[in-house]
């Protein structure tokens, strides 16, 4: 990998890394949909002049109606979801069920693109789900906690957000093919404020969150969002989509390290088990390795 593409690959591992840290510390004062909306909002105001430099602004109001609905699901719907579930688990564990992502997308681009996987990627999906299960076994009780709410229901939030990646993906290969990445991303930007405004104003903290809480969105809106959109889709130009893809698997690291690092939180043996059992189980579902591979070659 030229050292270019492997520095904007590091890079945008660790900034989509520190999302879940600035969500957290957003949250726990905004509340769930007011800290997705603002994130959203942060986001298109930061690409939206971007757009209009580049003179693609037309294209997007002729595409505005699949480019808004995109927005929803790959914006709008999982950063809701992962901010509802940082409340209740920790930035690590929401990192390791965010490497799901591509398990849902092989699995939605099965059943509604017909693009049916071979038998090591089916093994693949098998063993990518096994990992959820497995980690989800530990973590996750749906008994209430103390308060109210139980944890359980922070894991389906999570994979709910995954799952709407892997719709959002399907969408987009069928619907918005050809169009200009920094118009989907955008787009899809404003949709997702568009679609949050309201239900985000209705819950809105009665107590005025701070400025640290303030400076936590400004960060994950124009740098988890909005730089990281640049870099992923830079990414997608020069290296592909299949090594852009990969970088979901370094995520969950930097996720984990500024977890212990500035929240204090812990890593278990069952965390790193089934991290890397999902990472093999996606590695193998999305093609990125075969089962060839991953056995040892007989000796001539």
């Amino acid at each position: 990998m030229p050292s270019a593409i492997a520095i904007d690959f590091v890079l945008l591992a660790a900034i989509w890394g520190s999302s879940f840290l600035f969500m957290r510390l957003a949250v726990v004062e905004f509340g769930a949909l007011p800290t997705a909306a603002v994130r959203v909002a942060i986001a298109a105001a930061f690409l939206l002049p971007i757009l209009l430099w580049k003179r693609q602004g037309a294209v997007l109001v002729r595409h505005w109606k699949p480019v808004f609905l995109v927005g929803l699901l790959n914006s709008g719907i999982p950063f809701a979801c992962y901010a509802f579930a940082l409340l209740y688990i920790t930035t690590g564990l929401s990192a390791i069920l965010n490497a799901t992502v591509p398990l849902f997308g092989a699995v939605v681009a099965w059943l509604w693109l017909r693009d049916r996987p071979n038998a090591s990627r089916a093994l693949g999906l098998v063993i990518g789900f096994a990992g959820v299960a497995l980690l989800a076994s530990g973590k996750a009780s749906f008994k209430p906690d103390a308060s109210g709410v139980a944890s359980g229901w922070a894991v389906v939030a999570c994979l709910v957000a995954t799952l709407c990646y892997g719709i959002s993906a399907s969408f987009t290969k069928r619907y918005l093919g050809g169009l200009p990445p920094l118009v989907t991303a955008t787009g899809s930007q404003i949709g997702a404020t568009l679609g949050l405004t309201l239900p985000a104003l209705w819950l809105w903290p009665a107590q005025t969150p701070g400025a640290g809480a303030w400076l936590a969105l400004v960060v994950v809106g124009v740098l988890c969002t909005g730089i990281a959109y640049i870099l992923y889709f830079r990414l997608i130009e020069n290296a592909g989509p299949a090594r852009a893809l990969a970088v979901t698997f370094l995520v969950p690291v930097f996720a984990l390290v500024y977890g212990v690092l500035l929240l204090g939180e812990t890593i278990t043996p069952l965390m790193i088990g089934s991290g890397l059992v999902i990472i093999v189980g996606t590695s193998l579902s999305t093609g990125l390795v075969s089962l060839q591979a991953l056995l040892p070659r007989p000796r001539p």
